[in-house]
């Protein structure tokens, strides 16, 4: 029964994605927002709920490592797999923006968050307590002002990229946000519970859980939405998407989950960290060429299931 639940529940997370990326991508284009930006904070942002509600649910239940282990194992399959995957499908071009604000800004937070998580501040092992929350949250605020007010006054440079999908009308849209959220916050409470109870009557850790099946699970929305921008040739929303919602991850999603309970988690190893930055710092690398080549995805995929390998074979 819990694998039925399982796979419901699944489907029921990117059905809600869809359609709140769909409301939220309308309302989006019926303000001339630019492509990146529609990426980066409207449709990063309607993807990493699956991420958040995982995140919120589990501190709520007391158990950081699912909280803290679903953005971090997020973040690594977002872009080592996603962005990967994508690349593979169609190069993703990368501008000089992306290269000066939005690629350094996911590599500086990745690098906060693992400074937060083992305490470099204080010295207590693996918390990220209220104070540290405040600390993302307030990022992550800065963050969207900077994103918009940045876009508004670039508008004449980048125009946003035509699309066969009308406009919805506005109403239509704002329903689709919300039934998008309601069905996502459902699906994602019971995929969590059924996820946890299957890892463990196979003997699994919290923390291999979090960073393997339900860190996967949830960027199942962020896999669909980056390779269908792809395939219209729209990949600066692709890498939009995938920039957008690992700072997302991190700022929003553990800020809200620390304001719940400080999230204690000595599972999540200095490897996992390590990794997660280096999957950041990825974009970056592969942008003085200017896009992200096939040879580039195929090297990613490679790098998350040789990642993937070693968590296995550590469990």
């Amino acid at each position: 029964m819990s694998y039925l639940i399982l796979i419901i529940s699944l489907v029921g997370i990117v059905f809600g994605a869809e359609f709140l990326v769909a409301g939220s991508v309308s309302v989006a284009r019926r303000y001339k927002v630019s492509d990146f930006v529609i990426g980066a904070a409207i449709v990063g942002i309607g993807t990493s709920m699956p991420e958040l509600v995982v995140s919120f649910f589990g501190a709520l239940k007391g158990n950081a490592d699912v909280a803290i282990g679903n953005v971090v194992g997020s973040n690594i399959f977002n872009v080592l797999g996603i962005l990967g995957l994508t690349a593979i499908c169609f190069p993703i071009a990368i501008d000089r923006k992306n290269m000066t604000f939005e690629i350094p800004f996911c590599i500086g937070v990745s690098v906060i968050l693992t400074l937060l998580a083992l305490n470099f501040f204080n010295g207590t092992p693996a918390t990220i307590g209220r104070v540290d929350g405040i600390i993302l949250l307030l990022l992550f605020v800065g963050y969207m002002w900077y994103s918009f007010a940045r876009d508004k006054q670039n508008t004449t440079d980048e125009a946003p990229a035509e699309t066969k999908e009308p406009i919805l009308a506005l109403w239509v849209a704002l329903l689709k946000i919300v039934g998008g959220l309601a069905l996502l916050i459902t699906s994602c409470d019971f995929f969590v519970d059924n996820a946890i109870v299957i890892a463990k009557s196979w003997g699994v850790s919290d923390a291999i859980i979090s960073l393997t099946l339900i860190a996967c699970g949830t960027s199942l929305p962020e896999l669909a939405a980056s390779v269908a921008a792809a395939c219209k040739k729209n990949t600066q929303l692709a890498l939009g998407n995938i920039v957008g919602s690992n700072i997302f991850n991190i700022l929003l999603i553990l800020g809200v989950s620390s304001q719940v309970m400080p999230l204690v988690s000595a599972d999540i190893t200095i490897v996992d960290y390590a990794v997660m930055i280096a999957a950041a710092a990825f974009p970056l690398l592969f942008g003085f060429k200017g896009k992200i080549d096939r040879v580039g995805g195929l090297l990613m995929v490679a790098s998350f299931v040789l990642y993937t390998w070693y968590l296995l074979m550590g469990q």
